[in-house]
């Protein structure tokens, strides 16, 4: 390979700009003259807005910045490309683009509908008999992505979920029992519930752990939570309750829904979701009287890099660079994926990315405890050993220092 290109598409993670930051170092590793970056994904990509990333990436210090900077440095997009039939120009356009920097391959980094990119590009080369590769990077702090372990990005979302989830619960039972609070923690998760789960980890010798949680595997009864609730704030006076954003009742509608009829949606068509936990702190207060407080986490889970999971980072980092070495022996048509053994060892392949692409993996029913609400030590024994680790901020003037476009 001469030249490659790599994009960011979808939600930012902590950790997406390591597999870019993989990327880069593998193509190195092998002597390609040119990595690209298209900002904006492909969107950007469509109004040839490239980058070389060798003007930022070329010194090692700024590699390990990026590596530290939260979001996605080569700027992200939602963009679905059209069905290849009846749109033969745009598709014409995107491989003219590529033909006239010279690129061999391209590699796009996000989760579901990004792997539909990954899917169309490669289909339209092999019909069209092009001969660019198309290499897809998992990202998703979602976890929905199929056949990988898991998903890059999960990992340091978990770990910040865990870790606010523990000091909401030191600051909800500062006061003595005049004062019940019940608090309802609202965390991202549309169909899976991998992020809420994830407050399983708050749990410990110096924690309690949350008292409840509610994920959209399973349909959300409001009168059996209720009586949970209730329940709860009889045997003590601070009650935490982590509930995902895409809670939906048995006829389909969403729990932010209740009394709000007009909700938008994005451009992939997904009806957009908060105030899952504003609505139901909100109906607690009028049921039983006692003080609530609704806290959603929204973009700060995705975006703390200054409490980012090393595994994570480095797990991210990898799968970059396998993407590129894979490419490199001539595959296409695929997605990089992650396994484990029984002692957390990790190791990479590569997957036909039409098993994988729009496909939406959900947290097993076995996890989940459904009589307690909690999850069970399956769950714990799978997600904690990605939030391990460790890489602390490169602080200046007292606060983190990120990489930036120029």
């Amino acid at each position: 390979m001469k030249n490659i290109i790599v994009g960011q598409s979808g939600g930012p993670t902590a950790v997406i700009n390591s597999s870019v930051a993989g990327v880069y170092k593998k193509a190195k590793e092998l002597g390609i003259d040119k990595v690209y970056g298209m900002v904006h994904g492909i969107e950007g990509f469509l109004k040839e807005n490239i980058i070389d990333l060798g003007e930022y990436l070329d010194k090692d210090e700024n590699y390990e910045l990026l590596k530290r900077t939260p979001s996605a440095f080569l700027g992200s997009c939602r963009y679905k490309l059209p069905k290849i039939d009846g749109n033969e120009e745009l598709y014409e356009k995107i491989f003219n683009i590529l033909e006239k920097y010279k690129i061999d391959a391209l590699f796009y980094i996000g989760g579901n509908d990004s792997m539909d990119t990954i899917k169309m590009l490669s289909d339209y080369a092999k019909e069209h008999h092009k001969p660019q590769l198309f290499m897809g990077i998992p990202k998703t702090i979602d976890n929905d992505l199929p056949i990988t372990d898991h998903c890059p990005g999960y990992g340091s979302a978990a770990k910040y979920i865990a870790t606010s989830i523990k000091e909401i619960i030191r600051d909800n039972s500062s006061f003595d029992k005049t004062r019940q609070t019940i608090c309802v923690v609202e965390i991202m998760g549309r169909h899976a519930g991998w992020l809420t789960a994830a407050a399983a980890l708050a749990k410990g010798e110096d924690c309690e752990g949350v008292d409840a949680i509610y994920l959209p595997e399973i349909d959300f009864d409001l009168d059996e939570f209720l009586t949970n609730v209730k329940s709860l704030i009889k045997k003590k006076a601070s009650v935490v309750i982590a509930v995902s954003e895409g809670l939906k009742t048995s006829d389909g509608k969403f729990v932010c829904e209740l009394g709000d009829e007009d909700r938008k949606v994005d451009s992939f068509g997904h009806k957009q979701l908060s105030g899952c936990a504003v609505t139901l702190a909100n109906i607690i207060a009028k049921e039983t009287g006692l003080k609530t407080r609704a806290i959603e986490f929204s973009t700060l889970q995705r975006a703390a890099t200054h409490l980012a999971s090393l595994t994570d980072i480095n797990e991210a980092e990898m799968v970059g660079m396998k993407a590129v070495e894979e490419a490199n022996n001539g595959k296409t048509g695929m997605m990089v994926i992650m396994q484990r053994n029984d002692n957390y060892q990790i190791t990479t392949d590569t997957y036909d990315i039409h098993n994988i692409a729009n496909v939406e993996k959900k947290v097993p029913l076995e996890w989940i405890d459904l009589d307690n609400n909690m999850m069970k030590e399956d769950f714990i024994n799978y997600a904690k050993p990605l939030i391990m680790g460790e890489l602390l901020p490169i602080f200046k003037n007292g606060l983190p220092t990120h990489l930036i476009r120029k």
